[in-house]
């Protein structure tokens, strides 16, 4: 397929490399004959392809991001593909500053500003917030039947138990804001103090802006309270942030378990580490 999707975009490369850290999309780093760089990214559906395509035009010149040079719909084998600028920069680890975490805050908090289109029908990006709890809940339930196949039954109960009394405590929603659902370290690019932009667009809603700091606490901000500091003052300056102590807890927990069903879905064996990881995190939610 890919062969295919370099002919579309008539692109002369020297070499291919695949990106490791896709768990959902495909994606090529494509060094080219003339010295440059870009990436071409092929995704899991024809919804995702969609949502990706709105969401650049949508974020453009709102929030870094890379360049869409061009884009494939796509026939009956292929969903579609996109052709991307390089960011400058390595995807965010622990290893930096502050100050990082800080400009992190800042695009984090410029991308939930970003409201719903009014006069745009968008086909791939739902707006969820009118119903934001049963959002929720349809998608913790449609992971539940996979995860039931997965865990222990006594788990599994005290699993569903946690959701419907947890589920009930949560503030009023904030929003409706972009919230780009998998806002984790692999999908923010930064150069050195500075962010270079956010990647990844293929899940995106507009929504409450409750459940974005889940992936970036779970993988960033808890390693260093300096960073959850940072991070806060970053995104205050922008806009104002919902009260994290309430929420955090509820969507981690269903966060380890969503990923466990997305683990089901997408091969226990293949993503073996990934589901232990979470069984771990489930675990100790609802035995703490």
């Amino acid at each position: 397929m890919l062969q295919r999707v370099l002919e579309q975009f008539n692109l002369d490369v020297i070499s291919v490399d695949e990106v490791d850290d896709s768990h959902s999309s495909t994606v090529y780093k494509c060094h080219l004959k003339k010295g440059e760089t870009i990436f071409v990214k092929i995704p899991y559906t024809k919804l995702k392809f969609e949502r990706e395509l709105e969401a650049y035009e949508i974020l453009k010149g709102k929030v870094a991001t890379p360049e869409l040079l061009d884009y494939w719909t796509g026939d009956e084998e292929c969903p579609g593909a996109y052709l991307l600028s390089e960011l400058k920069g390595q995807p965010l680890t622990i290893d930096v500053s502050p100050t990082a975490a800080y400009h992190v805050g800042v695009l984090h908090a410029s991308m939930h500003l970003i409201h719903p289109p009014i006069n745009k029908e968008l086909k791939g990006i739902q707006n969820e917030f009118a119903n934001w709890s049963k959002f929720i809940e349809k998608q913790f339930y449609s992971f539940a039947v996979d995860v039931k196949d997965v865990l222990d039954e006594t788990l599994y109960l005290k699993a569903i138990d946690m959701f419907e009394r947890m589920k009930g405590q949560l503030p009023l929603p904030d929003g409706p804001g972009f919230v780009h659902m998998d806002f984790r370290p692999a999908n923010i690019i930064v150069n050195g103090d500075k962010v270079s932009g956010v990647i990844d667009f293929e899940s995106v809603r507009f929504g409450s802006t409750e459940i974005d700091f889940t992936k970036l606490y779970r993988d960033f901000l808890s390693y260093d309270s300096r960073f959850y500091q940072s991070y806060k003052e970053g995104y205050k300056s922008i806009r104002p942030i919902i009260d994290l102590e309430i929420v955090l807890p509820f969507y981690r927990f269903i966060d380890s378990f969503n990923s466990i069903g997305w683990c089901k879905r997408r091969g226990i064996e293949k993503n073996a580490a990934f589901l232990e990881e979470n069984i771990l995190r489930l675990k100790d939610f609802i035995l703490q």
